[in-house]
């Protein structure tokens, strides 16, 4: 097994507003392994766009990490100055946003954009060096005609050819991580799988990790041999694909699961919704987040946060229903909780 490059311990973020603290990252633990593509997975709230923007330091002035460790190949980089973070910034571990027209600046041309990361950390290399890079870059991610495309701006390139810009430059410094934030979800489904693609034929040809968070379990399924399911701030279930499609072994991914459309499905059978709405961060729950929504919760599950609990190798949940005193009745996992 290779060696962690990221790990995160018990990193709590939180929020400070008018009506009080937002308790958005409650206690995640996370390594992501030397060229593995890990998904984190959860819907809108559930603290995985926060969790990625903890680890660059790139949170707003009313946030803050009130706890836990980052460390980047060894080295702990959440005690590092704002200076010191920006050397690590885009060259070491670079992000892919969601949006790329709002990160993109609408009046210098793509190619000098891309020009200006390598310029930031590199600032010895030549004019004639630097667009080579570039040039490289956009062949890489496959726009066509790059030495025609340098000059354009930001709006006359396609969503989709937006991105691919968007990924050059974050592949500008030859990062070890590239942190993906939901960066298909703006992209319609033809070009969403092409983006996809790649992202995993570039890990394979650069031999980089990949940190994708997303809202879509399937999408997670395409790129990712492993993935971690956030609800509530909080890790709720982790696993491989394998596990988490096949043997989950908690009702949030169950429910993630369930309401996704199948291919063939009969029109006349409805989705199958999670009810409910995500809990109110400023006031979280005190036992497993989702409790609320459970069809499964017992009274232990709103009172007491549930331990992580093994279900084989690499398998884990933070479900009552998956320990060992767990009860048979109402209980999804009765028969296989120890033997997935």
């Amino acid at each position: 097994m290779s060696k962690a490059l990221l790990q995160i311990e018990n990193l709590k973020t939180s929020f400070y507003t008018q009506n009080g603290e937002v308790q958005a990252v409650r206690g995640i633990n996370l390594e992501l392994r030397a060229g593995e593509a890990l998904g984190i997975v959860g819907e809108s709230g559930s603290g995985k766009s926060v969790m990625s923007m903890s680890v660059l330091r790139l949170l707003p002035d009313n946030a803050k990490i009130k706890e836990g460790k980052i460390s980047f190949n060894g080295k702990v980089i959440s005690v590092l100055s704002k200076k010191e973070i920006r050397v690590i910034r885009g060259k070491d571990i670079a992000m892919v946003f969601q949006d790329p027209m709002s990160s993109l600046n609408p009046l210098i041309s793509v190619g000098e954009q891309v020009a200006e990361m390598i310029r930031i950390h590199y600032p010895k290399t030549g004019k004639t060096e630097m667009r080579s890079r570039v040039l490289e870059l956009f062949h890489l991610v496959k726009i066509p005609e790059p030495e025609k495309r340098y000059k354009n701006l930001p709006h006359e390139f396609s969503g989709g050819m937006r991105q691919r810009v968007m990924i050059a430059l974050a592949l500008a410094c030859k990062p070890d991580i590239l942190i993906a934030d939901e960066p298909t979800t703006a992209l319609d489904v033809t070009i969403q799988a092409q983006i996809l693609k790649l992202l995993a034929n570039l890990q394979k040809e650069l031999g980089m990790s990949i940190l994708f968070i997303t809202h879509d379990l399937g999408v997670v399924m395409q790129l990712c041999s492993r993935a971690i399911v956030m609800y509530g701030g909080m890790k709720m279930e982790e696993g491989s694909m394998e596990d988490l499609f096949l043997h989950s072994r908690h009702p949030y991914t169950m429910g993630l699961i369930r309401s996704i459309p199948k291919i063939g499905q009969d029109k006349s059978v409805p989705l199958q919704p999670i009810l409910g709405s995500p809990p109110d961060m400023l006031n979280p729950p005190a036992g497993c987040p989702f409790a609320p929504r459970c069809p499964y919760a017992r009274k232990i599950c709103a009172s007491q946060v549930p331990p992580y609990t093994a279900i084989k190798n690499h398998h884990f949940s933070a479900c009552w229903l998956v320990t060992e005193d767990a009860p048979a009745t109402n209980n999804p996992f009765a028969q296989s909780s120890t033997t997935a």
